[in-house]
């Protein structure tokens, strides 16, 4: 059905004019939206569902709960930003989207649901909303990560991607399932919304609520409620993921230390401070982080000397961030690398040129992406920590003219670190 649909709209597509087809755009997506979870039987309404959405940390969230699921030996699936996995088969995300319209999602429930799978974690966007992709998924709980400046251009201000993200709670609240859970952050100051929604359990979480906290390099550990739990992710956004995690877990019955074992077997998170390892006698991180927030984060999750890849994600969007970006990589960074990320129609190298402009430094600029990471690569020293940030997982650099160039920043990084080892 999901090809089916795909078929027909590019037929369309060529056929009608744009002025045409705009305003009809959000009653097309409703109703393709109920049609295609009706034709796959709302497979949703037999899962326990949670949902996950927030600026930042949603794709950590969303794989650790299946991780404690799977680990707590409950049958599962994930769909999100970084794979879609059921049960013990898994395949990376390549679609270029966290969730992938014309009802792909309720393709997959129904699959999951085929599976055996009796849970669900589905990543959720703001701009899945505006196309109705959250409908008819049958809630049963929803994360809220948080909430930061993002997506402006695409929503048309703050407050509209604030409203796109608390529309996901209210479809929590319309869900027929029993008990609903809200799990926010409590510690947001945008989180405010989701713990008035009219839910049968608010299970807000905190940092205070994590104890004895240790942050070491790679690695993290706290007590909770007496358990203690030790965590092969950095920093202390590491362990507000882990405390979402541990909310939605309990609220799915599972024991605090079944949670506790679930999370310490979970080894690496793809393109999420994933710590590449070719015998070198440095970290080389690869990490999507792509906000001033998220930059800043991993970088204070790492207090060594840093050499510091990054371009900035998406061109024709969210402008704002360059600069400011820019000025927290030189403010903490050893060496600096420019380089090319997601330029799409625009001048790849204006893009660059703006983040300079936070710079009191003159950066290095290295367009090629590939030859940036050796270079960094060649820079580190014992000890030091390289960070490559921007794409994370994301499966291709997306060029002018929609041109997609395959690729992968952790399989360029080993690529490279053999090659510098090989010649060192």
């Amino acid at each position: 059905m999901y090809a089916l649909i795909n078929f027909f709209v590019r037929i369309l597509k060529k056929i009608l004019p744009g002025w045409l087809v705009k305003p009809l755009l959000p009653l097309y997506h409703r109703i393709l939206a109920f049609a295609l979870a009706f034709s796959y039987g709302f497979p949703a309404r037999s899962l326990t569902v949670i949902g996950v959405t927030g600026t930042k940390g949603k794709s950590s969230v969303s794989d650790m709960l299946f991780t404690v699921l799977r680990h707590a030996g409950h049958p599962a699936a994930v769909a999100g930003t970084i794979r879609f996995a059921i049960n013990d088969e898994s395949e990376p995300n390549l679609y270029k989207m966290t969730m992938p319209g014309r009802g792909f999602i309720h393709a997959f429930l129904a699959k999951a649901k085929k599976a055996g799978a009796k849970y669900a974690v589905v990543e959720i966007t703001s701009e899945s909303v505006r196309q109705y992709r959250h409908k008819y998924l049958s809630l049963n709980g929803l994360v809220f990560t948080n909430l930061q400046k993002e997506h402006i251009e695409s929503h048309g201000s703050f407050e509209n991607y604030a409203a796109a993200k608390l529309e996901i709670g209210k479809e929590l609240v319309r869900s027929s399932k029993r008990p609903r859970a809200m799990i926010a952050n409590a510690d947001n100051p945008h989180s405010g919304p989701f713990m008035k929604l009219a839910v049968e359990r608010q299970m807000p979480f905190a940092y205070s609520e994590a104890e004895d906290v240790v942050l070491g390099p790679g690695k993290a550990s706290f007590t909770y409620e007496g358990v203690h739990f030790s965590i092969k992710l950095p920093g202390s956004f590491s362990i507000m993921n882990s405390l979402a995690v541990i909310k939605a877990a309990q609220f799915l019955d599972i024991p605090l230390q079944t949670i506790a074992d679930g999370l310490a077997s979970l080894s690496r998170i793809p393109g999420r401070t994933e710590r590449i390892d070719e015998g070198q006698s440095f970290e080389a991180i690869v990490d999507y982080a792509h906000t001033p927030d998220s930059l800043q984060a991993l970088y204070d999750a790492y207090p060594v000397r840093k050499i510091c890849v990054l371009g900035n994600t998406g061109g024709g969007r969210d402008t704002w961030k360059r600069p400011e970006m820019g000025r927290i990589a030189d403010e903490l960074c050893a060496e600096v690398i420019l380089t090319d990320e997601d330029p799409y129609d625009e001048d790849p190298r204006a893009i660059l040129d703006a983040m300079a402009e936070g710079m009191k430094r003159t950066p290095r600029i290295i367009m090629d992406r590939r030859e940036a990471i050796h270079t960094a690569l060649t820079l580190a020293q014992p000890g030091d920590a390289v960070l490559i940030t921007g794409k994370g997982t994301d499966p291709y650099i997306m060029q002018a003219n929609g041109v997609k160039l395959p690729w992968s920043d952790a399989q360029v990084v080993s690529e490279e670190l053999k090659k510098v080892l090989t010649t060192a």
